[in-house]
């Protein structure tokens, strides 16, 4: 996860952003917690989601986990319906039923975040370089019309 949206989270944080990564496991934590994140556990999340009393304005999900589990599923398109939170999915191949509500698009990495995101990186996968892009299948909406921290990707 910190490889595909850890330089996103951690340019969300620094703009004043209560960042959380909700995980199917929490086994190490730290390179979330590099990037200022905070770590939960998804299940609790998904059977009782406002406990935790946020409410998403961003969500930023692997299109793998969307394709793989229904509750996930269910909430992100539930997400991009209502058109009050900003979605973003990674992953070589992106869900067909998202069809036009999601269009390609890159998060220029800070340069603070591509240090952290190195370091949180190195904690998973030494061997990964850290490119100054990160790309997504973003979604705009009346809240975010330009998604101001992406970049279209062509």
């Amino acid at each position: 996860m910190v490889q595909f949206a850890g330089g996103w989270l951690y340019d969300r944080m620094m703009a004043g952003w209560d960042v959380s990564v909700h995980v199917r496991e929490l086994g190490d934590v730290r390179p979330l917690q590099i990037l200022g994140a905070t770590p939960l556990e998804l299940e609790e999340s998904l059977v009782s989601p406002n406990s935790f009393g946020l409410v998403p304005q961003a969500i930023a999900v692997a299109a793998s986990m969307f394709e793989s589990d229904q509750r996930v599923r269910e909430g992100m398109l539930e997400a991009l319906d209502s058109a009050d939170t900003e979605i973003r999915l990674w992953g070589d191949r992106l869900p067909a039923e998202l069809g036009r509500k999601c269009a390609p698009a890159q998060h220029r990495l800070s340069v603070a975040a591509r240090a952290f995101k190195k370091r949180a990186v190195a904690m998973v996968d030494s061997a990964s370089p850290i490119d100054a892009f990160e790309s997504f299948c973003g979604a705009a909406h009346a809240k975010f019309p330009s998604n101001a921290d992406l970049v279209t990707a062509m």
